[in-house]
């Protein structure tokens, strides 16, 4: 039996429903978000046991259930990037994760969990997963609670028997439909060129960027959710810190074409201003180095850009939305 938290989430959702369909139902998920406070996501999925997550470690205080747990994928977070909260980040996103892990040691089990792309900052230290953590700076609280827990794990002497933190750049896809201001462009692209003809995208605030130009990893969940089944799957990867994006940069452009195209709309975009309030920590650049990933004997990534959104916008958007 493995617990999946964030299983109430956009990765963690997605996750559960692959586990699902690779025969994968004894688990124990949960989430801050109970399922009936957001019940579609979780809606005919497979699972043992929902705990709030403030509930996980006193029902893991029973040795019985500790002692039947498989492995940890820890998909739960705030996963907000303008959260300002610095004790609540930390609480919620370093602490806790260290608890896990502990557990995990203890209990001599496998523990996958989410980093975030954001902890490379502006990028001026490069994207590549070899790189100490400790080497970069990112731009915002969210990533500084993420890059927090990544050098705190690569301190440990004790550790669990595999352990994988995973670097998430820009994921878009099905069940992220409750982010709001954080869902991605795909999905507030589908909805501004059904109502108004147009998308609104950030104007470049730097003479070396074009309008529309700047660039982005963009990864579709699919390939996410694949890549952790063949960690679980005891895959021969050493435990570590691994970037998980497409490996190739797009522009904003690259990304509003394909949906205009399954609209069947010619593209217009309304340029606006980046906010004031966010315009220091504004990303011009990311781009995973995937090399350490695929040289441990994962899949390549199999949803290009344009593969990717347009069967997130055909199979999913246009249905509902519907739930993956």
């Amino acid at each position: 039996m493995w617990i999946l938290t964030g299983a109430n989430g956009f990765i963690g959702s997605a996750l559960l429903s692959e586990l699902n369909l690779r025969g994968k139902k004894d688990l124990i998920i949960t989430d801050s978000v109970r399922p009936e406070e957001r019940p579609d996501l979780l809606k005919e999925k497979n699972y043992s046991q929902f705990y709030h997550t403030d509930e996980l470690f006193e029902a893991l205080e029973e040795s019985s259930l500790a002692n039947s747990i498989e492995g940890v994928i820890h998909m739960g977070a705030c996963s907000d990037t303008t959260e300002m909260d610095l004790e609540f980040l930390k609480e919620n996103n370093t602490l806790y994760t260290e608890r896990l892990f502990q557990f995990c040691t203890h209990q001599k089990i496998p523990f996958i969990y989410a980093s975030s792309g954001a902890v490379y900052g502006s990028g001026a230290q490069g994207f590549d997963d070899h790189t100490p953590s400790d080497a970069f700076t990112p731009l915002n609280p969210y990533g500084w609670s993420k890059v927090n827990f990544d050098i705190w794990a690569e301190k440990q002497k004790a550790t669990p028997p595999r352990w994988y933190g995973l670097r998430f750049f820009n994921v878009y896809g099905p069940n992220e439909y409750f982010k709001n201001n954080m869902a991605s462009l795909v999905f507030k692209a589908f909805f501004q060129i059904q109502e108004t003809g147009k998308l609104k995208l950030f104007r470049s605030h730097r003479e070396d960027y074009k309008d529309g130009m700047q660039l982005r990893d963009f990864v579709y969940v699919k390939d996410i959710t694949r890549w952790i089944c063949e960690l679980m799957d005891d895959a021969p990867a050493h435990s570590g810190i691994y970037n998980m994006g497409f490996g190739q940069a797009r522009t904003w452009l690259d990304l509003a074409k394909p949906v205009f195209e399954a609209l069947g709309k010619p593209m217009e975009i309304e340029w606006v201003d980046i906010p004031e309030n966010i315009r220091n920590q504004y990303q011009y650049f990311t781009e995973a180095k995937m090399g350490k990933l695929f040289s441990e004997g994962l899949s390549q990534p199999e949803w290009s850009l344009e593969k990717g959104v347009n069967d997130y916008v055909t199979s999913y958007l246009m249905k509902g939305p519907k739930i993956l």
